[in-house]
């Protein structure tokens, strides 16, 4: 006969005090940073999030003294300073909250039920935001292949992120590797009986972002450090049990996995139907929000017209042909057209700019203009007599422009064209 462990009836002071603080900063933390899947998530952010913001900047300003205002808010980058004064506020509003609630309520015996809740809440959040990384990995869109302009990029001159970004781009089988473990983590999370499982999972696959993030300086710390934070939290109702049965060989008894039960039965049916609702719409939405976005970023997504590599072979100026010196700050080396309305030219000296770059496909023109000078915008003309040649004709300010341009075969550079390898007779490090 086996037993399972019951919840205690009464709880330490330590464990009813952790309870109450984690209860408050667990769900300020999730209201603050929604994982956007839940319908209308984000129309109901936008609404209370701006007072939120407001609060901020005047606690930043007028209690913490900070020397420059707060002006940048959650963007690409969730590591601003708004985000740590945020996760600031979190933190000193469930101490205070904490304190508050142990004076008021010294004579509760436990907060089984309020522990059972927070636990799914933080359970979901958790799931949630692991499916929606395994998907965007899965579909190959977080982590595009090495585009032109990176693979001209100087390796040295990479940023961490960059090298980072670049690195997991470059195999879909590792993206597959990585969105698998997510995707998995997520499903496991959503089911009672498979959730320490996830939780593990969780704790290895979240531990791993959180590495990379520190690790690269990608700018997810927070929010990565929270799954990771999360993931301990869900385990921490099975530490013992967990111990026993990895550390000490001890016998380890069944978890009590019973769910909270609603004297009404329809209230449960609701809860359940709710939640295998709330599991398919997110599968759902996620996969098919990827698949659509497929089409405009990621590998799959078109590319854009003259897209690849051109090296220059003839540049000439007002009728001179400019030679090919290492010491020229205006000739062209190269240039590079790796998206949609922009393009990247290669100087001599090796240095680069980045253009606004237009081209009509039907007149055969293209507009080029710096993005920090948008008056002074250089026109061309351009034709390809062959594939791989590329003829330019125009003007730029007052001098007259004629370029020669051959492209360059990508599968010539050795990171596309190596491959993989069952055997290697000798290490390939290059």
């Amino acid at each position: 006969m086996t037993t399972t462990t019951a919840e205690p009836i009464h709880w330490s002071a330590g464990r009813k005090i952790a309870l109450r603080f984690f209860l408050l900063f667990f769900v300020l933390y999730v209201v603050l940073n929604p994982n956007g899947v839940l319908p209308y998530i984000d129309v109901a952010y936008s609404a209370y999030i701006q007072p939120f913001q407001k609060l901020i900047v005047w606690l930043a300003a007028h209690v913490l003294r900070l020397s420059k205002p707060i002006t940048t808010f959650t963007n690409g980058s969730g590591d601003t300073t708004y985000d740590y004064l945020a996760l600031l506020f979190a933190g000193v509003v469930s101490v205070i909250g904490a304190i508050i609630w142990s004076l008021a309520d010294r004579k509760a015996r436990n907060y089984n039920n309020l522990f059972y809740w927070l636990t799914v809440i933080v359970r979901y959040y958790v799931a949630i935001t692991m499916v929606t990384y395994g998907c965007v990995k899965i579909i190959k869109l977080q982590f595009p292949a090495p585009s032109p302009d990176r693979l001209l990029q100087p390796f040295g001159n990479a940023s961490p992120m960059g090298l980072a970004w670049t690195y997991m781009g470059y195999s879909t089988g590792f993206n597959y590797f990585t969105g698998i473990a997510e995707l998995s983590c997520g499903l496991l999370l959503f089911f009672r009986k498979t959730a320490t499982l996830g939780a593990i999972v969780g704790l290895v696959v979240a531990g791993n972002i959180m590495a990379i993030n520190y690790a690269f300086d990608v700018p997810v710390k927070l929010l990565s450090t929270m799954l990771v934070v999360m993931c301990i939290y869900l385990l921490s109702k099975d530490a013992i049990r967990l111990i026993n049965f990895f550390f000490l060989n001890k016998p380890a008894q069944p978890a009590n996995l019973g769910r909270h039960q609603f004297k009404k039965r329809w209230k449960n049916i609701t809860l359940t139907t709710v939640k295998y609702l709330l599991v398919a719409y997110t599968l759902i939405l996620t996969f098919y929000g990827d698949i659509q976005a497929m089409s405009q970023y990621g590998d799959a997504a078109k590319k854009p017209p003259l897209y690849g590599i051109y090296n220059v072979q003839n540049f000439v100026r007002n009728k001179d042909t400019i030679a090919p010196l290492k010491t020229d700050t205006a000739r062209w080396d190269k240039l590079s057209i790796s998206y949609a309305g922009a393009a990247r030219v290669i100087l001599m000296t090796d240095s680069s700019k980045r253009y606004n770059f237009v081209i009509d496909t039907v007149k055969h023109t293209i507009v080029m203009n710096t993005y920090a000078d948008t008056v002074n915008k250089a026109h061309y003309t351009y034709s390809q007599p062959q594939k791989d040649v590329l003829l330019l004709k125009g003007k730029f300010k007052n001098d007259s422009l004629s370029i020669s341009l051959k492209k360059y075969d990508l599968n010539k550079f050795l990171l596309l064209r190596r491959g993989f390898h069952w055997v290697n007779e000798y290490p390939f490090n290059r």
